[in-house]
């Protein structure tokens, strides 16, 4: 269905909706690197982590990672409501493995365990467990994270973790009660918001990938985008679209540095 933006613009899509295809998602060398590296840990089945700050694309490189590991070797899930207390989490893994949820925390564990053993021996898929918005992890929850790290007397990888969060998560799990956890993880990518030159490549590929046939924003434009939003791509997306919305109300075609500033208040960024 069209909208108004794509009838001002003369665009295939709306440009900075959310659902991306995955073969469209931005992926500067930064990010390239931060996946290229989870892979590489997921691949030798270890535990990764993936850091930054709202907004920064860490989900986005989730969703790069899903669709770089082979689906013939490897079998990930998505765990997102993680701040529930340890049985309901744990309830949660095993509704994502397709194991039966028992009536006790032990006995879910031990359900996980013995499922991902017979994965291990029947040569079935490596599960590969990505659990977002760590940081809000409760410390009860948290500090047993280990033990699913810590199969068959730590000598067998039948799990993959993968954490995503913001950079506080790290700093929880330097705490004495979760170095344990901490230790068991192999591999950092962190990543940070882009700079103005970023920004602008950034928004110049989405319209593009949209049906822009030339410049929608002026230089200036994209400037201030970048000056208001930080480089943080979640952010450039809301306010370049606000952007687009009210030159699309006014009837403008070419959005610069003056209309970006005002649209900014139409957005919970201001």
């Amino acid at each position: 269905m069209s909208d108004r933006i794509q009838e001002t613009f003369g665009l295939d899509r709306r440009p900075f909706d959310k659902g991306v295809p995955t073969d469209l998602m931005w992926m500067d060398g930064g990010r390239q690197q931060a996946l290229d590296r989870l892979v590489q840990g997921v691949e030798h089945r270890q535990h990764v982590m993936a850091l930054g700050e709202p907004g920064v694309g860490k989900t986005c490189v989730a969703r790069a990672l899903r669709d770089q590991l082979s689906a013939t070797r490897f079998r990930l899930h998505y765990v997102a409501h993680v701040t529930l207390g340890r049985r309901d989490f744990y309830r949660q893994v095993c509704y994502a493995l397709g194991v039966e949820a028992k009536a006790t925390p032990a006995a879910m564990f031990e359900a996980i365990q013995r499922e991902c053993n017979q994965a291990a021996s029947e040569h079935r898929q490596h599960a590969v467990l990505v659990v977002d918005e760590a940081h809000l992890m409760p410390d009860t929850t948290l500090a047993h994270m280990h033990l699913l790290a810590n199969f068959q007397w730590d000598a067998e990888p039948l799990l993959s973790l993968v954490f995503v969060g913001l950079p506080e998560l790290h700093e929880r799990l330097r705490l004495g009660v979760h170095r344990s956890l901490l230790s068991r993880i192999h591999v950092k990518a962190e990543l940070s918001p882009g700079s103005a030159d970023l920004t602008t490549a950034y928004v110049r590929k989405r319209l593009a990938d949209a049906g822009a046939r030339h410049e929608l924003f002026t230089a200036d434009g994209l400037g201030t985008l970048h000056e208001l939003t930080g480089g943080l791509l979640r952010s450039v997306d809301v306010l370049a679209e606000a952007s687009m919305r009210l030159g699309a109300a006014e009837d403008t075609t070419l959005i610069d540095r003056g209309l970006v500033r005002r649209a900014l208040h139409h957005t919970p960024l201001a």
